[in-house]
This record gives structure tokens, sequence and C-alpha cells, in this order.
């Protein structure tokens, strides 16, 4: 299995010697809160210093994750750590899985869009080696270790009158579409099972299975229907949830492997890490170039479900 999943490196937010020894969820989940807020602010301010936003101006803050719980959530300690404007709509979202990322550029490109003065902060924090089970020797979580691995990112969406303000001369991204699709019956597809000392991975091997019918036919029916068609992608930026499932897209779509190059990169240097994957495939893109045109961001998660971006280069 390790072997076939074409990756190379991974991140984790533990040493080695974490994985030896059993550990009580109340230990794993403080150390989800801890290290996730360390390096949740570590990545805003890394993002505000390269983008140049005033920190006071955020409006909106997105957090999303599947790996850990807190109360106050975790977005409410990076606030504070960071002196965040106080006034700022929180927006914590939780369960979403792999489809988290796409589903918070598509939920703060909603909230951009009713208020072109908004400018939304988006992080995503998933430590997935926290959820590591040592003495479970299910195919599923053999599946699931030898896949995901840890990762922070965070990403600012603009409103109109935001983005004239502070990134006015820089190359435009526009989110100008968003589906989601729940599949009934569909639930024991993906997911977890909570137990005394954790959680337990649910992870179906029909899933690339999934992607090549229901999902083929639901993204063509959202490109169809704004009059495009999978030959207008310029810039494929697909969650990398596995090697199989990148092949599921490649095939079912008839897209060039050549558009998968960043997706691919991503799985093979950081491992999937859940709804962080597809932004650091997003900035993947932001440090290598788009094509002008349009960009097509999918990513499939708990539910079953599916969310779509759809994304223009101005």
């Amino acid at each position: 299995m390790f072997e076939n999943t074409q990756i190379e490196t991974r991140n984790f937010c533990v040493p080695y010697d974490f994985f030896l020894n059993g550990h009580a969820f109340k230990e794993i989940n403080d150390l989800y809160q801890t290290i996730a807020a360390s390096y949740g602010g570590k990545t805003v301010k890394n993002l505000l210093a390269r983008t140049g936003a005033d920190k006071r101006t955020i409006t909106d803050f997105l957090y999303i994750n599947s790996t850990g719980l807190a109360t106050p959530t975790i977005d409410a300690v990076i606030i504070n750590d960071l002196g965040l404007n106080r006034h700022i709509n929180r927006y914590p979202l939780w369960g979403l899985g792999c489809a988290g990322g796409v589903s918070g550029i598509s939920k703060a490109a909603a909230i951009a869009d009713s208020n072109p003065d908004a400018l939304v902060l988006v992080v995503n924090a998933e430590l997935c080696s926290l959820t590591f089970r040592r003495n479970d020797f299910t195919v599923s979580n053999f599946i699931a270790i030898s896949l995901f691995s840890d990762g922070i990112s965070s990403v600012l969406v603009a409103g109109e009158n935001a983005y004239e303000k502070y990134f006015s001369g820089r190359k435009k991204i526009k989110i100008s579409g968003a589906m989601s699709k729940l599949y009934h019956s569909s639930l024991n597809i993906m997911g977890w099972d909570f137990l005394d000392d954790g959680f337990r991975v649910i992870f179906s091997k029909d899933i690339p299975k999934i992607i090549s019918t229901h999902v083929k036919d639901d993204i063509r029916d959202f490109l169809d229907k704004r009059g495009l068609s999978a030959g207008d992608i310029t810039n494929l930026i697909a969650h990398p949830g596995g090697a199989k499932i990148i092949d599921a897209y490649r095939d079912s779509f008839g897209i060039d492997e050549r558009k998968f190059y960043n997706t691919r990169k991503a799985l093979r240097e950081h491992g999937n890490m859940s709804s962080a994957s597809v932004i650091y495939v997003l900035n993947e893109f932001f440090r290598n170039g788009f094509e002008d045109g349009y960009c097509l961001m999918p990513a499939v998660g708990p539910g079953f479900s599916l969310e779509t971006a759809l994304l223009e280069v101005l």
C-alpha cells in the first residue's frame, strides 16, 4: 500500500516515537488544540506578510477541520493571539473532511459576493497523524495511514472593493461559481467512527469508482450549465486524495496528465492533508503560474459529498 501511494515525503506534527505507543483521546486532542493554534497563527502571519494585508481589515474568518475538537474553536485562539479584529465574523466548520478546502473557498466567495468590502480569511488545520491507531489492522486503517498526513493552510478571499483597495495590480483569480452535492444512501463511504480511544477512519475502496461515475456526471453538468466543458479548463486544482483518485479524474474527463502536475506534486511532497491539501495545490499554482482561463477545483468528502468551485484567471 505504501509503495503504491506515490507519496515520497509527508508532514507529521509529532516525532516518530509518538507512534510507538498508545495515547488516550484527551492527550491527542490536547495536542491538536496546541499545535493547530500555534501553526494556524504562524500561517496567518505568513499570509498577511506575503499579501501585505492589514490584520485589522479582516472581516470574516472560516476555520475548517475534521481531526480535532475544541470549544472555543481554534479561530478564537488565533484571533486572540494575533490581535485580529474583535468584531470579526466567525464560521468554524467541522466534519467536511477532504471536501473542506473547496467548501471553504466557496463559502468565502459567497460572503465576499454579499459584501464588497469583505476580506475573508480561510484556515484549514488538519492533523491526521494524531488519529493513528497502532493496533487497528483493518484495510481501511492501513489505507488511511499510507495516505494521510498533517497540514495547515490559510488563504484570503476579497470582495470587489477590498480587492481594489489591497490587491489592485496583481493577477486576479475570480471565484465565479460553486456547487455542492450530497449523495443519498452513501453515509458509509467516508468519515469517522468515534471510539473511547479516539477516531477510527471509514474509508471505502469504491471512492475512485464513484468519481468515475456519479461525480463525473455532476461536474460535467456543472460545467455544461456555464457553457463549458472539460476541454475549457486550463488549470486543474484537484484535491489530491490519492493516486487512484487523481487517475479517476484524469480518465473520467480525458484531461491531459500534464494538468495534474501541481496536484501530484502536492501529494508526492506532502501526502493527503485532508481539507488543507487543495490549498497546497492552489499554492503551487501561485508559485508556478496560472494559465489564463478557467480553473476547476473539485474535492470529495464525507456525506458522501462533492464540492466544486470554478475559478477564472483574469
